[in-house]
């Protein structure tokens, strides 16, 4: 179905009987397993901060003499990583007409509406207060979509907006490429270990240590050639499932353990993410006496209601290192 543009009246929002069914997905499984629009943290900047740090590598038999002198002193050097608030900002505006004509549907097949025989009631009584519902319903999915594929801008003036990193960007330091490769063609160079050789990157760097929270994160396409490949030709059986976050993922042995596979439509087709999710969270930006996502009525300009949806926040991924991807995957399936 079309959206529209502008002022939502009873001529581009006919009313229709009948029970209402949601043609678009509203689940977003990345943001609501790291704490949705309604858990994370707080920053009182647009620019928000968070420190790395490393030990030194551990050296069998590093030990001193009898008597010796203190050694040359060591420090550790901390690291600083940045991310920023984006803002998410859209608007609602409905006639008074549109409001009050709730018994008004449309005639289907004509261009006009009629008021009398129709059987049944409308779906939606409150125009306004459904279309904020939709929109913050998109709005999360927005989000959802940005803290996966969001591409980082922090610029210099108002000219610009403010984009915040995503985790694929993030990650830099653990990625494997698939070359076009597919997880079932039996004779790809070393297709079986590809998947194996990131965990163990991840696993090497100090992540995926967590097991509730060591989660391959995957859309449609490779979902089912892990289930092919990695679950049904091992076992022959389902695997099992837990919730993380409220989203319920399945769960299959590795040799890092146990592994969650999150079903997420946000991620690209050719792409596995292995994440650490518990060092993942949203960050939001309060603005003071309204919060974070919220709805105010805009000022009177004409026989309409008006509304703003308004909301700053942005992803703190903890240590990129901790997350790896694939990359590069075939989406057909292998001949």
């Amino acid at each position: 179905m079309a959206g529209i543009t502008g002022m939502g009246t009873t001529f581009n929002l006919p009313n229709y009987v009948g029970e209402l069914f949601a043609l678009s997905r509203e689940d977003t499984p990345f943001l609501s397993s790291i704490g949705g629009l309604t858990g994370g943290e707080m920053t009182k900047s647009t620019i928000f901060p968070w420190t790395t740090y490393d030990l030194r590598t551990s050296t069998a038999n590093r030990v001193a003499v009898e008597g010796a002198n203190a050694p040359t002193a060591g420090a550790r050097v901390r690291g600083n990583v940045t991310n920023v608030v984006e803002i998410h900002h859209e608007a609602v505006d409905i006639s008074y007409t549109k409001l009050a004509a709730v018994g008004q549907f449309a005639d289907v097949g004509s261009s006009h509406t009629e008021i009398a025989g129709v059987e049944g009631t409308n779906a939606v009584q409150n125009e306004s207060a459904w279309q904020i519902a939709q929109e913050l319903k998109a709005m999360a999915r927005d989000i959802n979509q940005s803290f996966i594929n969001g591409t980082f801008v922090e610029p210099v003036d108002n000219n610009t907006e403010r984009k915040t990193r995503g985790i694929l960007e993030a990650v830099t330091t653990n990625v494997r490429d698939a070359q076009g490769y597919s997880l079932d063609d039996a004779v790809a160079p070393g297709i079986d270990d590809y998947l194996g050789d990131l965990m163990q990157l991840i696993f090497d760097a100090g992540g995926i240590r967590e097991s509730e929270t060591r989660t391959l994160v995957t859309n449609s396409t490779q979902k089912r050639k892990l289930t092919n490949k990695y679950i049904r030709n091992v076992s022959g059986a389902t695997p099992d499932s837990r919730t993380v976050g409220g989203v319920n993922v399945q769960t299959i042995e590795t040799d890092f353990g146990r592994l969650n596979i999150m079903l997420e439509p946000a991620m690209p087709q050719d792409e596995i993410l292995v994440c650490s999710l518990e060092e993942i969270v949203p960050v939001f930006l309060l603005v003071p006496e309204k919060g974070f996502l919220f709805v105010e009525p805009l000022a009177k300009i004409g026989a309409s209601d008006r509304a703003q949806i308004y909301g700053e926040v942005g992803l703190k991924y903890g240590v990129e290192k901790h997350h790896g991807k694939l990359i590069n995957l075939a989406t057909a399936d292998a001949s």
